[in-house]
Formats: C-alpha cells, sequence, structure tokens
C-alpha cells in the first residue's frame, strides 16, 4: 500500500468552496468521466452497466451539473428494525405514513455504506431511514411490502446521513437539502462485518459487530434494486432514486449474535426517540454499483 501522503486542492461548488483530493476523479472529471479512462481503473472493475446510461448536464439548485452520479464500487451493512408507528410518525413529515409490516409497528433501516470508486471520490456514509408507504398507493399494507420485497423497488425518508468528506456533505445538503454532516466513520466486511461512526466530537456514537451471513455473486443485472428518497427540496416534494446493480450479497432474517453498540452520540440518540427493538434482517452486500439520480418533483405529493 502507497504510504505517500493526500494532496488536496479547492474547488468551487455552487456558492461553496471545497477541497477536493488532487488527482482524484472530481478533480479530473468533474462529475463528467470518460468511461475508457475509468475502465482502466482495477479499483473501478468492470464498468459496463455504467455506458448503458448517459449523463447529462442539469440545471440543478446549485447550479448546471453532470448527472446522475455513478459509484462504481460499493459495499453495504444494512439493519432493518421493527419500531412503533407513533414513534416513527412523530418523527415523519406529513402526508408521509410508514409501512407497517405488522399492526402498530413500522421499519427503521440503519445502513453504512462505503464507497470506494465514485465521481466525488472515496467516502463513507450512514443513513437512519423510516420506511414509508409509495405515495399514492393505497391498499393493505402487507401485500404492498410483499410487492415491494419482491420487485427489489422500496421508498423512505431519510432522517440523518451523515459522510466522512466535505465534498459529500455539500452535494447533499446543497444539491438534494439532505441531513448530512461530516464525521469520521470505518465500515468492514470479512468473516466478521464491522462498522462504527464518530460524533462530531471524534468518539464513538455507533459501533456494530455481527457474524457475515453467506455471501452469494449475481450475474451483472440480475439482482437490481431501487430505492426512493422521499423529502423536501425548497418546499417542493422530491423524489430521489438509487438504482443498485448487486454483485455480492448475504442476507440473514432474525439474525443472531449482533451487537449494536449506542454511546450517546445523534445518531444514537435517534435511534433511542425511534425506539428502535426487533432486528429482522440484516444485509451485507460486499459489492454493488449505484447510479444517483436527482430529485424529481413527486407529482403525487405536490399540490397542483
Amino acid at each position: 500500500m502507497s504510504t505517500k501522503k493526500q494532496q488536496f486542492i479547492d474547488v468551487e461548488f455552487g456558492t461553496q468552496k471545497v477541497k477536493v483530493l488532487a488527482g482524484g476523479y472530481y478533480d479530473r472529471f468533474r462529475m463528467n468521466p470518460d468511461l475508457n479512462v475509468v475502465a482502466q481503473d482495477p479499483a473501478a472493475g468492470n464498468i459496463d452497466f455504467f455506458r448503458k446510461i448517459p449523463k447529462k448536464q442539469v440545471d440543478s439548485r446549485v447550479g448546471p451539473i453532470w448527472a446522475p452520479n455513478f459509484y462504481y464500487s460499493t459495499n453495504s451493512i444494512q439493519l432493518l428494525m421493527l419500531a412503533p408507528v407513533s414513534k416513527l410518525r412523530a418523527k415523519l413529515p406529513a402526508p408521509l405514513e410508514p409501512l407497517q409490516p405488522f399492526p402498530g409497528y413500522g421499519l427503521v433501516a440503519l445502513t453504512f455504506f462505503s464507497y470506494a470508486v465514485c465521481d466525488n471520490d472515496p467516502y463513507d456514509e450512514v443513513s437512519i431511514a423510516v420506511v414509508i408507504r409509495q405515495p399514492g398507493v393505497r391498499g393493505p399494507q402487507a401485500l404492498e411490502l410483499l410487492n415491494a420485497m419482491r420487485q427489489r423497488n422500496f421508498f423512505a425518508h431519510v432522517l440523518a446521513l451523515p459522510v466522512s468528506t466535505e465534498i459529500a456533505r455539500v452535494r447533499g445538503v446543497y444539491g438534494y437539502q439532505l441531513p448530512k454532516w461530516v464525521t469520521e466513520i470505518e465500515v468492514g466486511i470479512g468473516t466478521e462485518v464491522s462498522a462504527r461512526i464518530a460524533n462530531t466530537q471524534g468518539k464513538i456514537d455507533l459501533n456494530l459487530k455481527a457474524p457475515c451471513p453467506s455471501l452469494h455473486k449475481a450475474k451483472p443485472e440480475s439482482h437490481m434494486e431501487t430505492k426512493t428518497m422521499v423529502h423536501q427540496v425548497d418546499g417542493v416534494w422530491q423524489q430521489t432514486t438509487v438504482q443498485s446493480n448487486t454483485l455480492e450479497y448475504g442476507q440473514r432474517l432474525l439474525p443472531r449474535h449482533v451487537t449494536l453498540e449506542r454511546h450517546g452520540g445523534p445518531l444514537s440518540q435517534l435511534l433511542d426517540e425511534l425506539d428502535v427493538g426487533t432486528i429482522l434482517r440484516l444485509d451485507v452486500v460486499k459489492d454493488a454499483q449505484l447510479v444517483l439520480n436527482l430529485p424529481k418533483p413527486s407529482k403525487t405529493l405536490n399540490p397542483t
């Protein structure tokens, strides 16, 4: 491993000045990479999936940017947990509704992400999100959940989304109005999975450890998933989709020997306020490619 010290340069993003890696993807490509050059990066892997998705320069709330955003090599660890619907409703802005797999209980997803190769340089991220009903959909909630699982198409409202780099924070806050701040995050996947996040003073907030479930390799584009964040941008309801081309993954229902230590930081406090309980599922993704789209106004939620 190279011991060369990383160098940073200042770049402009909208009205902000941000430090990014000198010679990194953002410095070289400004979100519009030459995929032939990316394909020569061994860490990026096979990038044929991205060649089918053209980038366009579009207007955004921070000025013209290239979209969508490509994440060439990622991994993640997720805990899907039960929480009382009353607690979830207290955190959700109207008219969003938590999806209830059981009467009186909804779902909270705690996810640790690590983005090894992406358009805005390597970073880690942690999400706490409430799984919600798809806007405009009615009918039995159990059926809606089954359909979402079968189609691998979920809707959620993000309550917290801390990241490990300033460019990721600035893009998320000014581009998407997401609840981001910068802190230390670590994610590891081996025979055991582990993840931790610090509070803003550098002390431990959450610490996760669990045995890694058996991992399975998938053929490219055979295990696609779509997650849609529903949130407000400048007072207008928006939907932001993330497409995932999952390549290696494992899952365990009602997992045993999972340790999630809470040490009183902002994410610990949020999980306490949500009163999360039973862990329904542990999902580990060792390799996936992601496409993050720009927010689009929700035709269902916005008044005409």
